[in-house]
């Protein structure tokens, strides 16, 4: 319940963060009429992301048990990647992402000939890309963790990322968001590794991948998976009591490239970028 309660409270926020900076500019520039195409831009980005969502579900449903294997660490790769480009994005451009929103907000309204469809779009593609996050981050989530307690926590999150996002748009708390995005990224590329060493183990269940099978060390006699401990690092961090040397490879060797790439110090910014900022 926490891994997919923890991805939804920070994809949520980002949504919410990018909404916010899209309704405060309209309003501070006198522009808040244009609020209703805001708002219809999320409700198309929710109904594409739950669209997706369900079709993906409903179709694995019917595959044979090696095809439907092979669906899961397809799905496993894809959330993988989309966790660790999110992650590692969101360190490069939450310095300027405010900066970068305006400037497309004034793009729409003031160069576009049809202004209420390009805003609409604006915030479409940018709330569609969190939603459709999701969608493969919880698929992959609910594969390896089946139950009810991963919906209900994805369910809450959303819902704590949308107070947050009110309060914070509001103006009623100062959240040290650049902590926050550190240290849930720090979390979730863990949560990554473990879906990555999880897809490789369909993979050979689906009879694709068979190298690489020794075991490397076998904990089911002390901290086995259906256990209360096990069953609980199994859902964080996808631990698994015997992994693969295929799997323990995965695991460390994207855990050492991830996080070098998410914790090395930001290269300084360009002085004109800087200007921007300052002004904006």
């Amino acid at each position: 319940m926490l891994v997919p309660f923890l991805i939804m409270l920070r994809e949520g926020l980002e949504a919410a963060l990018v909404v916010g900076i899209v309704a405060s500019y309209l309003a501070r520039t006198g522009r808040a009429a244009w609020m209703p195409a805001v708002w219809i831009g999320i409700f198309l980005a929710a109904a594409l992301s739950l669209f997706v969502g369900a079709a993906l579900q409903l179709a694995s449903a019917e595959f044979p048990q090696a095809t439907q294997e092979l669906f899961e660490a397809l799905v496993g790769f894809v959330a993988v990647a989309i966790l660790t480009s999110m992650v590692l994005w969101m360190r490069r451009a939450a310095r300027s992402i405010g900066h970068e929103l305006r400037t497309s907000i004034d793009a729409a309204l003031m160069r576009s000939a049809t202004p209420s469809l390009a805003l609409i779009g604006l915030v479409f593609f940018a709330v569609a890309r969190e939603g459709l996050e999701s969608v493969f981050f919880l698929l992959a989530i609910f594969q390896q963790s089946p139950g009810a307690a991963g919906p209900l926590g994805a369910l809450l999150g959303i819902l704590v990322s949308g107070v947050v996002g009110y309060i914070l748009y509001r103006g009623g708390i100062r959240l040290d968001l650049s902590r926050f995005f550190r240290w849930t990224g720090v979390f979730i590329l863990f949560v990554a590794a473990g879906i990555f060493a999880g897809s490789l183990r369909h993979l050979h269940e689906a009879g694709v991948w068979n190298s690489l099978q020794g075991v490397v060390v076998d904990l089911t006699s002390v901290l086995p998976t259906d256990g209360v401990a096990g069953s609980v690092l199994s859902g964080l961090f996808g631990y698994q009591a015997d992994p693969t040397l295929g799997e323990v490879i995965l695991y460390v060797g994207y855990l050492a490239v991830a996080l070098w790439l998410f914790l090395r110090p930001a290269a300084p910014a360009r002085p004109a970028r800087r200007t921007a900022e300052a002004l904006s």
